[in-house]
């Protein structure tokens, strides 16, 4: 299984992920974390809270016609795996979320930022998980 890293598209990627985070907070005072956006997109306190986080998602939603836009051609996804394990994944994660009081964005990002001990503690067990998964999926199982 070959990674294809691109650090010139990572850097740029990341750059606009802290931009955006320095904006929301400059903006709006809150936190990009985006498990907790679309929690309160979904259960909204009032319509001005539900506004920014559905302008929010969809610019995250958008993000291939901007690639588009800027390449000429959508990126090329390929998930190798059925729905079933999408699905699987994404229960473990939303398990993993509310458990770990946030996301990989809300902690990595933004928590690990304001020198928040707790978010650095989440996302050591991100990257730390993140990295015996892909061993086990690599050495062990021969993915």
């Amino acid at each position: 299984m070959p990674t294809e890293f691109e650090p010139l598209r990572a850097l740029a990627g990341g750059g606009l992920i802290g931009l955006a985070a320095v904006l929301l907070m400059l903006g709006f005072g809150r936190i990009l974390g985006a498990t907790g956006i679309l929690a309160g997109f979904l259960t909204p306190a009032s319509l001005q809270d539900w506004s920014w986080r559905a302008a929010l998602l969809l610019g995250m939603a958008s993000g291939p016609l901007a690639y588009a836009a800027v390449t000429g051609a959508m990126p090329t996804i390929a998930v190798p795996v059925g729905t079933p394990m999408l699905l699987a994944g994404g229960v473990l994660v939303g398990l993993g979320v509310t458990f770990g009081s946030g996301c990989t964005s809300g902690h990595g990002v933004c928590g690990l930022a304001r020198l928040s001990p707790r978010s650095l503690a989440a996302t050591l067990t991100f990257m730390a998980t993140a990295g015996a998964a892909v061993y086990a999926v690599r050495h062990v199982f021969g993915g």
